[in-house]
């Protein structure tokens, strides 16, 4: 089924790697093993290199080979119509000149990917990847470069268990464990937030624990005596949202799930209850001020047979990381922020852009690492801004990137109930058209809101199903909304 393994750093560094099947253009002949070896060497760079600076332009020009036309001729078609050749993130699934097909996931800010020469369902092996890193996280406690080079002997028997001759086999946490016998180093997790979220709303360290018993750095035996019966619920939802130049938000939806991670011994039954006024299924009556959601799915181990009278769940859960409920909604909800841009022409090749950022949420609550991309024209020769910034901003500033033709507005805090104002001046070195209009924008935006959800799906209370004496379980429960695509037209 697949040919290779391989994980990549940011670098591009190769830290873990497997072949499962020799390259086919080698076999038959006496250097096959040599150049098998070379290929297995290069096409990890080759990858990467096609990733890391994939283009707009590059994307046509596979897509015309596949049609059969030839790379000369789509690339002189390209440049007669003065095609740009804008920076994209590469497609999860793609061709290379070696003949195979490389299919690939981010995770962490590591490149799971892996190369197959046969005609295989793309959605399949998205979803091996997927579940491959999920396992890595759970046996390590976190994903990261440092956790995957300190315990590559354990990664290496996992994949052995998990994937035989490029076929799947067991991709399971919990039975994965019966196989395994390595035990994991724990490596401490660095923290994103920096610092900003409040200590008592931030989840424990221990969310970061091995599924296994695991030993320290010099190699002795993790023992800790005051281990505690813990679960850990996070109710993530992405923002999908397009504003118009005036503010109105165009099109709008929510891609939200309930994710846990237990540490409960003995795994017993749970009992996870939601809004009384849930509705699923918008042609459904509903009462105001309900959440209406479009549609969910469950984990497989989820009993629904209380959920249709009294919203609750009940489950057993599994080891390791595992999402209880996907849902999406696409009703009416107040966006955490708004952007007002304004464009003004004030001479030949001079123009003035302001963008005005309305912060709609709650004072006590805030945006962390927040990032607002401008694109500029081609003809930019010069940008500079001025940052008009109400109090209790942190981090406030703005930095302009002459070689992709954008400036960046970025935020460490931006408190709720708050307005930003960015005022750019742009200079040109031709004059304006209105072709040249048209290639500034559309405005994005990248932000996350701890402890804050829009669709206002809250979780009443997880319990455990059966009183049992003296297990008390501590549970954490964690509201963390994040922009997918947050974009505002021009």
């Amino acid at each position: 089924m697949i040919s290779n393994f391989f994980v990549l750093s940011t670098r591009g560094d190769t830290v873990l790697a497997k072949a499962y099947h020799a390259n086919p253009s080698s076999s038959g002949n006496t250097a096959g093993t040599d150049s098998n070896a070379a290929h297995e060497r290069s096409h990890t760079e080759a990858f990467f290199r096609k990733v890391k600076f994939w283009t707009e332009m590059e994307g046509v020009v596979n897509s015309n080979a596949e049609n059969g036309e030839s790379s000369s001729s789509s690339n002189s078609s390209m440049i007669g119509g003065d095609a740009r050749a804008t920076k994209q993130n590469a497609p999860p699934v793609f061709r290379m000149a070696d003949g195979l097909s490389y299919l690939h996931v981010k995770r962490n800010g590591l490149i799971f990917g892996c190369s197959t020469a046969r005609n295989v369902s793309p959605s399949f092996v998205v979803e091996l990847l997927s579940r491959i890193a999920k396992v890595f996280k759970d046996y390590c406690g976190t994903l990261s470069e440092e956790a995957i080079r300190k315990n590559f002997i354990l990664l290496y028997e996992l994949l052995d268990e998990m994937i035989d001759y490029g076929f799947p086999q067991v991709t399971q946490t919990e039975n994965l464990k019966a196989f395994v016998y390595n035990e994991p180093i724990v490596v401490e997790n660095i923290s994103h937030t920096g610092g900003l979220v409040n200590p008592k709303t931030a989840s424990a360290s221990a969310v970061h624990k091995p599924v296994i018993a695991s030993v320290s750095a010099d190699g002795r035996r993790a023992i800790n005596k005051n281990q505690k019966n813990e679960i850990f619920v996070d109710i993530l939802e992405r923002l999908n949202i397009l504003f118009s130049n005036s503010g109105y938000i165009l099109n709008s939806s929510i891609d939200g799930c309930i994710q846990m991670k237990s540490y409960l011994a003995g795994s017993p039954e749970l009992r996870l209850a939601l809004n009384e006024d849930l509705v699923i299924g918008k042609g459904e009556s509903a009462s105001y001020g309900a959440v209406v959601l479009d549609d969910c799915n469950f984990n497989d181990c989820v009993n629904l047979s209380e959920f249709d009278n009294a919203r609750t769940l009940s489950f057993r859960p599994p080891d390791g990381e595992f999402v209880v409920l996907n849902y999406r909604m696409t009703g009416e909800f107040r966006a955490p922020f708004r952007l007002f841009p304004n464009i003004e022409e004030t001479s030949a090749t001079v123009i003035e852009l302001s963008c005005h950022v309305r912060a709609e949420i709650p004072e006590n609550h805030f945006g962390a690492n927040v990032t607002v991309e401008i694109p500029l024209p081609r003809i930019t020769a010069a940008a500079s801004a001025n940052i008009i910034s109400s109090p209790g901003a942190v981090g406030v500033r703005y930095e302009y990137i002459a070689h992709d033709q954008k400036l960046l507005w970025h935020f460490k805090k931006f408190p709720g109930g708050s307005e930003q104002t960015l005022k750019v001046k742009i200079t040109l070195s031709a004059p304006c058209t209105s072709q040249t209009r048209r290639e500034i924008g559309p405005i994005s935006m990248n932000f996350e809101i701890p402890m804050y959800n829009v669709s206002n799906l809250q979780v009443r209370y997880l319990r455990i199903a059966e009183a049992i004496p003296g297990y008390t379980p501590y549970r954490w429960v964690r509201y963390v909304t994040q922009s997918n695509s947050y974009v505002c037209r021009l």
